[in-house]
């Protein structure tokens, strides 16, 4: 059971005691990502993300390390199109030592010039890396193709182009803008008593109360666009995209069933049609991505050149076998014990809960018990998923494919 604690400024402190683990877990959630950007910021927000452990007043980058290296704490951070987080996961004796240092470099990051232009190489250098992954970028020339037009397009990363404008004082005015006390919450998880929560709450509770405002944006448009790029490698990698569902919509939980018929599991149609029957592909899957006013669901599959028309027309086959049939009972159920295992199975260290508690938070506003997601995939029926085969797969799909043009 969590604990919702909110201070006078707006901060959010959410807190589950789980007293039989010997870990702590903490996040820094803050309701920003690249979707928030303007086109000319497009990358600050993981650039920031990056620099809050470049050094902070007192500490350098290097010193930053060491120190929770000798605590023996585990500390990353992700920024997603919608959202930013700072976590670290330590021993539960070591908590407040962990807690202070995480609090430092979300406080009083230095942004030194120097750091800066390291920093701006170091992620010139993960473009790249991506780049150069057909995988990831397939996937992301289908964001740019699906919502061309809106920020949800934008590249998490950035762009050369982008990167190379970023100041220290374009970083703190775009912090001062989305680093504020009520778009930031605190998740606490693990074996925690009530003298460290009073710790947290009074080691977070430094922002000022300066009113800023909230800053919305439009729902993107979909496009049922394609586009290929061309590329020296030895696959061609496909990924076809759908207009999904929000992340609170009713149907949300039906979509999850639906997806692991298809392709999120090995006894998938798609696996079992693509790969198992017909050999086309060693990697097929489904997946999704949910926000709070739209979504996107795509399935992959990479091949060879020579057997890239089969694999996509076995695919669009499968999509239309089951928008003219639909899908078993037999299925559904199957489908709701291994997403039941997953949720389970998913909940087992303490950063499980504790980014599972921010997520809720951030997405609903309230505590969703593990009961209630049960509850929630208990009750999907054959006449819900017929009704997400009927929103999403009837509906024109985008396309995205990279392949090597000597053998296309």
């Amino acid at each position: 059971m969590t604990t919702k604690q909110v201070c006078p400024n707006g901060l959010r402190i959410i807190t589950e005691k789980m007293p039989h683990m010997r870990s702590v877990a903490i996040g820094i959630f803050v309701n920003v990502g690249s979707r928030y950007e303007k086109p000319e910021d497009n990358g600050l927000t993981h650039f920031i993300e990056h620099m809050l452990f470049k050094g902070t007043a007192e500490r350098t980058a290097k010193q930053l390390a060491e120190e929770f290296d000798r605590l023996g704490a585990q500390t990353n951070a992700f920024t997603s199109k919608d959202q930013t987080c700072y976590y670290a996961v330590s021993l539960d004796y070591e908590a407040r030592k962990t807690i202070a240092l995480l609090a430092d470099l979300f406080f009083n990051s230095a942004f030194r010039e120097e750091d800066i232009e390291k920093e701006r190489q170091v992620i010139l250098e993960e473009i790249a890396m991506s780049e150069d992954d057909p995988e990831d970028s397939v996937d992301e020339r289908l964001w740019q193709t699906m919502f061309a037009g809106s920020q949800m397009a934008a590249p998490i990363l950035g762009t050369e182009e982008t990167l190379r404008t970023f100041t220290k004082e374009k970083i703190k005015a775009f912090m001062n803008e989305h680093y504020t006390p009520s778009e930031v919450i605190i998740s606490l998880a693990g074996n925690i008593d009530d003298a460290l929560i009073d710790f947290v709450i009074e080691t977070f509770n430094q922002f000022d109360n300066e009113a800023r405002e909230q800053v919305h944006h439009t729902k993107p448009i979909f496009h049922a666009d394609a586009v290929e790029r061309k590329m020296a490698i030895e696959q061609a990698h496909l990924v076809l995209g759908y207009e999904g569902l929000a992340v609170s919509d009713p149907d949300i939980v039906s979509l999850l069933v639906l997806n692991n018929i298809i392709g999120d599991s090995m006894s998938s149609r798609l696996f079992q049609k693509v790969r198992e029957e017909k050999a086309l592909a060693y990697s097929v899957y489904s997946y999704y991505s949910s926000y709070e006013d739209m979504g996107a669901w795509m399935i992959y599959g990479g091949t060879s050149m020579k057997q890239l028309a089969q694999m996509e027309e076995t695919i669009l086959a499968v999509i239309e076998d089951i928008k003219n049939n639909g899908v078993t009972l037999e299925e559904i159920q199957r489908a709701k014990i291994q997403l039941e295992s997953g949720l389970l199975l998913g909940l087992e260290t303490s950063f499980d809960y504790m980014n599972r508690n921010a997520r809720n938070e951030l997405t609903y506003g309230e505590e969703r018990t593990v009961e209630q997601s049960l509850a929630e995939l208990a009750a999907v029926s054959e006449a819900s998923v017929e009704r997400v085969i009927e929103r999403i797969l009837t509906k024109p799909h985008a396309r995205s494919v990279i392949f090597n043009d000597k053998e296309k």
